[in-house]
C-alpha cells in the first residue's frame, strides 16, 4: 500500500512540476497574449485612428493598443492590399513610426 502512495504522489510532484515549468515559459514569452493588450478607446481612439489613417495613406484600423512597447499607442491599419502597417504614436499622438508587415509572414517588409 505504501508503494502504491509513494508512486502517486511522485507522479502528482511530477506533474505539479510540469505545469509550473509550462508557466514559467508561457510567462517568460509573454508579448503575444491578447488577452493583456489594452485597447485605445474614447477620444483617444477616434484621434490616433484619424492619425495612423493619415500617416498610411488608406486602410481600415484593424486593432489598437494603450501602452505599447514602441510608443504610448499603436494603431494597426489593414490596408486594401490585406497588407497590416502597425503606426506608433507617443503620449501626445504624434507619430513616431511604422512598419509594414508582409501578409501572412509577421515580419517586416522593406
Amino acid at each position: 500500500m505504501r508503494d502504491k502512495r509513494k508512486t502517486a504522489v511522485i507522479a502528482t510532484l511530477a506533474i505539479a512540476a510540469l505545469a509550473a515549468g509550462g508557466t514559467a515559459i508561457a510567462t517568460a514569452r509573454g508579448g503575444d497574449d491578447d488577452a493583456t493588450e489594452k485597447p485605445i478607446t474614447g477620444q483617444t481612439l477616434d484621434r490616433a485612428s484619424s492619425i495612423a489613417l493619415e500617416h498610411v495613406g488608406s486602410g481600415k484600423v484593424t486593432g489598437t493598443e494603450a501602452g505599447d512597447e514602441e510608443g504610448a499607442y499603436e494603431v494597426e491599419v489593414t490596408r486594401a492590399d490585406g497588407r497590416e502597417v502597425d503606426v506608433h504614436l507617443d503620449k501626445d499622438l504624434r507619430v513616431l513610426d511604422s512598419s509594414a508587415e508582409d501578409e501572412g509572414s509577421g515580419e517586416d517588409a522593406d
